[in-house]
């Protein structure tokens, strides 16, 4: 099985999956994790993205799908993953069904945690205020939701018309996000 969590940042997308993961041993494929990791490498690849982070761009459709691409094989192997952090883009999204379908696979379920933005907001100036992480900076962070809404959230009616989509109350609990995501799985025979 292969979903995709969806949602804004510090929607929660990255606990759930770690959940998903623990419970199902299915594999995150988290981009964020994946372009840290390519950089950590040394390899071409990796140096490319870090100077294209760096700049403060986003790295490119073609170098994300590509990064993909190369963990597919061990997707495979386990029987599914939960993407997380992709696609970002309808253009994302079709290149995903597009490699998904040429190795028989197919994204089966995408789960939405609904949240309310100015919650979010204040959860996340509330964690800045302790941690003081860079990436929880209250404008940083306003300007991540409205590239988000932007650029993402468009994904939303492209999924509904493949009748994958399922709503979750991502403000509900952290527990009660899992259930209610373990719900929809097994309404989907998972």
């Amino acid at each position: 099985m292969n979903l995709i969590l969806f949602g804004p940042p510090a929607a929660g997308k990255g606990t759930q999956a770690k959940r998903l993961v623990e419970s199902r041993g299915m594999i995150q494929l988290s981009t964020g994790d994946i372009l840290r990791a390519a950089i950590a490498s040394g390899s071409d690849l990796g140096c490319k993205v870090e100077g294209i982070m760096a700049r403060g761009d986003l790295v490119t459709d073609e170098i994300v799908i590509g990064l993909i691409a190369e963990r597919l094989p061990e997707v495979e192997k386990t029987g599914g993953a939960i993407f997380d952090g992709f696609p970002r883009t309808v253009a994302q999204a079709r290149a995903l069904d597009d490699m998904l379908r040429s190795r028989g696979g197919q994204i089966d379920l995408v789960i939405r945690l609904k949240v309310d933005d100015e919650a979010l907001k204040a959860r996340v100036a509330g964690r800045f205020a302790e941690s003081g992480r860079a990436d929880d900076n209250p404008k940083a962070f306003e300007q991540r939701l409205v590239a988000y809404n932007r650029d993402t959230a468009p994904l939303l009616p492209y999924y509904e018309a493949q009748n994958k989509l399922v709503n979750v109350d991502g403000m509900a609990a952290m527990d009660a996000v899992t259930e209610a995501i373990e719900g929809a799985l097994g309404k989907f025979g998972r």
